[in-house]
């Protein structure tokens, strides 16, 4: 395979593939409720996930790590994905969503520092006080619906933050218990936690009722197998021949590309503080995330 297919164009398809995750979410959410549709994910993923894990011959961890496993799940992707497509369906547009949960590698980072000992370079201070400004000016307008683009409603905040602290704290959940769990394995079990959350969400909180139009099913189907099947596969495939660390360098390229996504397929629009501010928080996660070479000597 040429190098560059290997070393750039696979890992910016990764990318390119979890973008559209936001994109899915706001076509397919004006026909069901969020846990509605995220149970209906889960469920629909999980079969040709069991049957790849039956052709992988796939080891299975005992109990213990199939709980820790849970807990991760019930972050990375109850969490996560519950306060994404909420945010989302109360009124927050799909590139803001994107840009708030993108910080994820800022409040990792943090967390790293407070639960694993982790220590933290004056660079990537640097970076986390500027993410965290890009996205103060984004909100500064957005929630006062300046420069003639609609403001969000500021109870969606919530949600996107739940987003963002389940995928930070679940990323370190994951590094300190979940490491050297067969990857098939350990996602159909973080599918099913999350799963199981989404359908008890759904049967306590929503009416469950599902209008299953062909832009419905075209979202529900790109979620199933564009990204929760496809984006792992590609990602097996990455951590295989050793790119996976390209693919942490990349992330910081989903909030542009979700908003041009957005911008095209829904008319979103940025007003220039928040377009200056959405550059500064990407430069923020960009000094976070990039490691810089060892000096050669």
């Amino acid at each position: 395979m040429p190098a560059v297919i290997q070393t750039f164009l696979i890992p910016a398809l990764f990318v390119w593939l979890w973008s559209t995750g936001f994109i899915g979410g706001k076509y397919g959410l004006p026909y069901a409720e969020p846990f509605t549709m995220l149970a209906l994910r889960m469920l629909l993923t999980l079969v040709p996930l069991a049957l790849l894990a039956w052709l992988t011959k796939t080891r299975w961890p005992g109990w213990r790590g199939a709980g820790h496993l849970a807990v991760t799940g019930l972050l990375v992707q109850g969490c996560y994905l519950g306060g994404v497509f909420y945010a989302i369906d109360q009124g927050m547009s799909a590139g803001v969503v994107s840009l708030i949960v993108g910080l994820q590698p800022l409040l990792t980072a943090l967390a790293a520092v407070l639960f694993l000992g982790e220590s933290v370079t004056g660079r990537q201070w640097l970076g986390l006080g500027l993410g965290l400004l890009g996205v103060a000016l984004v909100l500064a307008e957005k929630l006062g619906g300046g420069a003639g683009v609609p403001g969000i409603p500021p109870l969606t905040l919530v949600w996107a933050a739940l987003a963002l602290v389940g995928i930070s704290l679940g990323t370190v959940y994951q590094k300190r218990f979940g490491t050297g769990v067969d990857l098939v394995a350990g996602t159909m079990i973080q599918y099913t936690a999350a799963g199981l959350f989404f359908g008890l969400g759904a049967w306590l909180l929503e009416t469950r009722e599902v209008q299953w139009t062909p832009q419905f099913q075209l979202a529900l189907g790109w979620l199933v197998f564009g990204l929760s099947i496809s984006a792992i596969l590609i990602l097996m495939w990455l951590i295989r021949h050793g790119a996976a660390s390209r693919v942490a360098s990349l992330f910081y390229l989903v909030p542009p590309v979700t908003a041009l996504e957005a911008w095209l397929l829904f008319d979103e629009r940025l007003g220039p503080m928040a377009m200056a501010g959405g550059l500064v928080a990407i430069i923020g996660v960009a000094l976070v995330t990039i490691r810089r070479a060892p000096a050669a000597g």
